[in-house]
């Protein structure tokens, strides 16, 4: 094959590995153009039966694009001897995902065929945080569903327990800088947390130190009340921050003074940059949703490899 050929070819792959020129906020503006209020509305309707749904439609976004990047195959259901992402061990917890079939089923009503069920994962998650009280942005659209989806690659997700190199290996990976991996962290703001993601901080921390010594002392002692060595109780766990169903900075200052859940977010105090950022964003909520936005839809618009618009959402067609 020619060499020339081969560099161009290079050239265009890096050039879609994110996907900001193709999408548009205007990309359904003749086709579909109530998408933005019909997803809105079975968001709202969504949260005003269960107040967990922001941190689960937001959660369920970030696992969607970063396993085969923005295409929707969270949502697809494991079939026959495939095993979907949504089964992958780090998935188990995802939930709302109703809340996409419900906006999905609208959106059919209205445009059939029109609108990919990636622009509703990514429509809602904005709506999560708007409607939590955080920023809300123009969604750029224009995502496509894909064919494939597999419980094994929810191995690259970052895992709560990584250290500051393995979460820059990764979110490097997929385009995004430090700065993005800060910010995003900072969607933990909203949610919940079962024992066994933090537990390694705990119980046994190290062979010296039974709990992590970065935990403030009565902040540890009160998750060890809650999750005890041999925790049996299957939905055991902590809220992210104090504020857990407000979209704010609460969890750059509940970090800040050692009370966060996960070591991957300790990790953020790790270097001086990120560190830098937590106190930025801990004293300007102004500053943190300005920054949000923008690694939002940076994150948002990591390319997947679909090439439809899938009918039913768990389905391929």
């Amino acid at each position: 094959m020619d060499v020339n050929f081969l560099n161009l070819l290079l050239t265009v792959i890096l050039a879609v590995s994110f996907n900001t020129e193709a999408l548009s906020p205007h990309y359904y503006d003749h086709t579909c153009p109530n998408v933005d209020q019909i997803v809105t509305i079975a968001v709202k309707q969504a949260m005003s039966n269960d107040k967990t749904v922001p941190a689960a439609l937001l959660r369920m976004h970030f696992h969607d694009c970063f396993v085969r990047g923005c295409d929707a195959s969270v949502l697809l259901d494991s079939k026959g001897k495939n095993k979907a992402e949504k089964d992958g061990p780090p998935n188990i917890s995802l939930h709302a995902f109703y809340v996409i079939d419900n906006a999905k089923k609208a959106l059919e009503e209205q445009c059939p065929g029109v609108v990919s069920c990636a622009d509703i994962v990514s429509l809602a998650a904005r709506d999560a945080v708007a409607l939590s009280g955080g920023p809300t942005w123009k969604v750029p659209k224009g995502r496509k569903d894909g064919r494939v989806s597999k419980a094994i690659e929810t191995r690259q997700l970052p895992a709560p327990t990584f250290n500051i190199s393995q979460l820059r290996q990764s979110f490097g990976q997929r385009g995004l800088s430090m700065h993005d991996l800060v910010v995003l962290s900072g969607g933990h703001t909203l949610g919940f947390a079962h024992c066994s993601s933090f537990q390694n901080r705990i119980h046994n921390f190290n062979t010296q130190k039974q709990v992590d010594p970065t935990l403030n002392p009565s902040f540890a002692a009160s998750l060890k009340g809650i999750c005890p060595a041999h925790n049996k109780a299957k939905n055991a766990g902590a809220t992210m921050d104090a504020s857990t169903t407000a979209f704010d900075n609460m969890y750059y200052k509940m970090l800040i003074q050692g009370q966060s859940l996960f070591s991957s977010d300790q990790a953020l105090l790790t270097t001086p940059s990120t560190k830098k950022l937590v106190a930025k964003y801990a004293s300007s909520m102004e500053e943190y949703e300005r920054a949000f936005v923008k690694s939002m839809i940076k994150m948002s618009s990591i390319s997947g490899n679909g090439n439809e618009v899938r009918l039913n959402c768990r389905r391929v067609r």
